[in-house]
């Protein structure tokens, strides 16, 4: 069975491509400044901090056989990169209103951060009689959002730093189904639920990442 790429988005929503990309580049790179070296080869570089990480890649969109038009997938992709108002984060008063981030998955290869969408292109390249469109390239240009290293060490309801173990849900995996495999008891699928901020616990997206946290220690009377 083919593993079609998927990406999910911030609001937990799935949007599997129609064919997997041919081609995908994944690209990191660190900031380093040269110190001045007189009557050396070379100078001693000093970190100075990474940089954003970028993921690009094209994807087909085509419904020639079926002859249905491609518009509503291509607007799904387009909106990744206009303000999300139903993002918790939204303020439009303090003008902190913004694009929900993504995390992209494709079997045994991630994108090993979250990014936002900086870039959707769409080129039609073919038409119904009518004018309907049904093929259509699309090129994506992601943008690393947050430091995975802060996030990987970050309690999810106090946000303060705390190692922790993740899950990457699985098709047809469940809440409890996943308490049972981490804590051996399925009735603690609700601590699951507000670690993650899931509102929906029959609304979840395959390939999305879950917080796993710690059980609370009883201490003793």
């Amino acid at each position: 069975m083919v593993e079609k790429a998927t990406l999910t988005t911030e609001g937990g929503d799935s949007i599997p491509f129609m064919f997997n990309p041919t081609d995908l580049t994944i690209a990191k790179s660190a900031s380093w400044q040269a110190s001045p070296a007189k009557g050396k080869d070379a100078p001693q570089l000093k970190f100075q901090g990474g940089q954003p990480g970028t993921v690009t890649l094209s994807v087909m969109l085509d419904a020639v056989t079926t002859g249905k038009s491609v518009l509503e997938a291509a607007q799904q992709l387009l909106a990744l990169a206009s303000i999300d108002a139903t993002l918790g984060a939204t303020d439009t008063q303090r003008q902190s209103a913004r694009p929900p981030w993504v995390e992209l998955h494709w079997g045994l290869l991630q994108a090993p951060f979250r990014a936002v969408v900086e870039k959707v292109q769409i080129k039609y390249t073919y038409f119904a009689q009518d004018g309907t469109p049904l093929r259509a390239k699309v090129d994506l240009s992601l943008k690393q959002y947050e430091d995975q290293t802060v996030l990987a060490r970050q309690n999810p309801t106090s946000h303060t730093p705390r190692p922790h173990t993740t899950h990457r849900l699985k098709p047809g995996e469940t809440l409890d189904r996943v308490a049972a495999i981490q804590y051996g008891d399925p009735n603690r699928w609700r601590l699951l639920a507000e670690a993650n901020r899931i509102d929906n616990p029959l609304r979840l997206a395959t390939g999305s990442v879950l917080v796993i946290p710690e059980l609370p220690v009883r201490r003793r009377a």
